[in-house]
């Protein structure tokens, strides 16, 4: 007899240990979903797209028009290998990339923009840990391929004024496109290299400064679609919209603008101490070591149903 309550006690007991495991593997599983994944729905789940309103020409009424949906990011310093800890490159680019393509789902932007500084090293970084940063920022920004997605250099991606070369440009441009003008849904979009435009006579400021009259020449032509005079060629016009220049910044003409931000890193950081001071009452109560709240609220109304 004192053999089968032995057996009885220790199948108690394992079943015991089971049951506070399997508690420990819910709660965790629980607050890494909601602190990795969930909480990015929530917050940016907030952000709407402006409505753009319009004055026509003919009328003192205001109208709606169709309008493009741009997302704008900058200096987004994808840590390299000279100065970023592994640890610290793993946590933000977990948080980049979570942000970014959660963003993508819920908001379905039709261009991205990201403003210069992408990198953080790539003023000086070797070729072998260029080609390893571009390929975690292809992961990280990874995106449907109706998605028009445009970056503009940085000074951190291709060197200060001084520190700027030919090569470190090329480099940028073969992987992101030298594109300088970019039209979409009748906006004229000028992606500027600001890091050029010193004004010093340098000759990439001088390549720089060539490409944009250029640009300017282009633009005129097509505000002059009806007076059109013979120095703009037969080529095909651009539409008759004003700029706006992307150079680490926007410069815009007429738009609408509406901040997202994103979850705050104190908001994670007080769920998982939260989630770690109830996991320790929910081992101490299961050891003995500290009264159920429920037992103890149980015991006090018997005591007061008693007297």
């Amino acid at each position: 007899m004192a053999t089968i309550k032995l057996w009885f006690g220790r199948q108690n007991f394992h079943l015991s240990k089971s049951f506070l495991l399997l508690k420990i593997i819910a709660v965790v599983f629980a607050v890494l979903l909601f602190c990795e994944f969930l909480i990015y729905y929530l917050v940016i789940f907030r952000c709407n797209w402006p409505e753009v309103k319009i004055r026509g020409y003919d009328s003192e009424r205001e109208t709606l028009e169709p309008v493009l949906k741009a997302m704008f990011l900058a200096d987004t310093h994808l840590l390299g290998k000279v100065r970023g800890h592994w640890l610290d490159k793993l946590r933000r680019e977990w948080q980049m990339e979570r942000a970014f393509q959660t963003a993508l789902w819920l908001l379905q932007p039709e261009v991205v923009f990201i403003l210069g500084d992408i990198f953080d090293e790539g003023k000086w970084s070797s070729s072998q840990a260029w080609a390893d940063d571009v390929e975690r920022f292809h992961k990280m920004f990874r995106h449907p391929h109706h998605v028009q997605l445009k970056v503009v250099a940085g000074n951190h991606d291709i060197g200060f004024h001084y520190q700027m070369s030919t090569y470190r440009i090329k480099r940028f441009e073969k992987v992101f496109n030298r594109e300088r003008l970019f039209s979409w849904k009748g906006i004229n979009f000028v992606m500027v290299n600001s890091v050029a435009l010193e004004g010093d006579g340098c000759n990439i400021c001088s390549e720089a400064e060539a490409e944009l009259i250029k640009i300017s020449h282009k633009l005129n032509c097509s505000r002059e679609q009806a007076h059109r005079s013979s120095q703009c060629g037969d080529g095909q016009l651009l539409p008759a919209s004003a700029p706006i220049l992307l150079q680490g910044s926007m410069t815009p003409t007429e738009h609408a603008l509406a901040k997202c931000y994103l979850p705050l890193e104190d908001t994670v950081l007080i769920t998982y101490c939260g989630a770690a001071g109830f996991l320790v009452v929910l081992m101490l109560i299961h050891f003995g070591l500290l009264a159920s709240p429920f037992l103890f609220g149980w015991q006090l109304l018997r005591k007061f149903k008693t007297v």
